[in-house]
């Protein structure tokens, strides 16, 4: 069930801000902090995107930890990404330390365009940092009538099956596809329960969190946000989850040369580059079957999924990607609900750059 975003925010632990007044602001946070006006957009529209979505974890939280990064050198705010190896469909980029998300979007771009080119096109990306969101870039290959699919390992949240010490990242994934006249179909999964940003959301906004997402530093399953960010993220579906999360690992950071398993450094410390890697695959639908009889194909693939008969408590039958479709024109036509703290924190970036903050009430 969706939640209408019109219901009034909590005003002593929210507070309603427009998305684009967001983003322009948070592109100018990025600015100053050291990234070109180009690339501080793009980072911006990541963050802000993901809160419209719904997915505040990967949103604006996460900009005084990109700050605190940029501003040490642990990411390289002038770094520029580079091909390393290029095979024409088969391609290998160097991220130089530069954002996350710069990188992706470099990956994504250059695999859509060999894509169309070849028919199919594999990236293998190296010295990267945290991207946000794997559906934003993921997405942009979907809108080009591909298929496209986007892995990424992580710093080490999830001990592997049967250990107690962090070992093995949340490393998510995302495939995205058109989808005829509805919005296109977009998976973006963690292997652990949930995001790592979720328990740091939780901690934000001072709620518990459900039982089943973490064990304490003692190895006890914990409610406590605070007590689950000191100890492990367990993984979905048991074995499986670490399992997928393994193979994630291997096709973005042994393959691709960069780091891997406990090497990775996570975007929520200050000292240390990433040392990131991705893996990308986009495959140009027209290659395989026409754009349009596949689009006609998934229009009755999700009209069979509707016409199921509804679960006790359940009041709609939504695909993958069709729940951040609804919530992004909801929060576009009324406002993201931001949590206090993170308006507190944009506050005292702004005061430290000397920015009007247009937010600031």
């Amino acid at each position: 069930m969706i939640t209408d975003a019109r219901s009034g925010p909590n005003l002593e632990n929210e507070r309603l801000v427009q998305g684009l007044a967001l983003k322009k602001l948070s592109a100018e946070i990025l600015n100053a902090a050291g990234l070109t006006t180009s690339d501080a957009e793009l980072v911006a529209d990541t963050l802000v995107q993901s809160d419209l979505w719904g997915h505040q974890s990967h949103g604006v939280l996460r900009l005084p930890a990109y700050v605190a990064r940029i501003k040490s050198g642990a990411v390289n705010a002038a770094g520029k990404p580079l091909i390393s190896l290029d095979r024409g469909p088969i391609a290998a980029i160097d991220g130089a330390g530069a954002m996350g998300q710069v990188v992706a979007n470099t990956a994504m771009h250059l695999a859509s365009v060999r894509a169309k080119e070849f028919g199919v096109s594999a990236i293998s990306v190296r010295n990267s940092n945290h991207f946000g969101t794997a559906m934003y870039f993921t997405l942009s290959a979907a809108r080009q009538g591909c298929l496209g699919f986007l892995a990424t390992n992580a710093s080490p949240a999830m001990p592997p099956w049967g250990g107690t010490r962090k070992a093995v990242g949340t490393n998510p994934w995302s495939w995205a596809a058109p989808a005829g006249k509805h919005p296109p179909m977009v998976l973006d999964i963690a292997n652990t329960a949930v995001a790592r940003g979720k328990i740091h959301l939780a901690r934000q906004r001072a709620e518990p969190i459900p039982f089943g997402w973490a064990l304490d530093e003692n190895g006890r399953a914990t409610t406590d946000p605070e007590a689950a960010l000191r100890g492990v993220t367990l993984p979905m579906g048991g074995h499986k989850g670490y399992g997928i999360a393994l193979m994630m690992d291997v096709l973005s950071g042994v393959l691709s040369g960069s780091a891997f398993g406990s090497g990775v450094a996570g975007p929520f410390q200050s000292e240390k580059p990433g040392q990131v890697g991705h893996f990308v695959i986009v495959l140009d639908i027209d290659a395989f079957i026409p754009l349009h009889e596949f689009e006609n194909r998934q229009e009755e693939l999700i009209a069979s999924l509707k016409q199921n008969s509804l679960a006790d408590g359940a009041t709609e039958i939504l695909y993958p990607g069709e729940r951040e479709a609804i919530l992004e024109a909801q929060n576009l036509a009324v406002g993201i609900k931001l949590p206090m703290e993170t308006v507190k924190a944009i506050d005292i970036l702004c005061d430290e750059f000397d920015l009007a903050n247009p937010i600031s009430s």
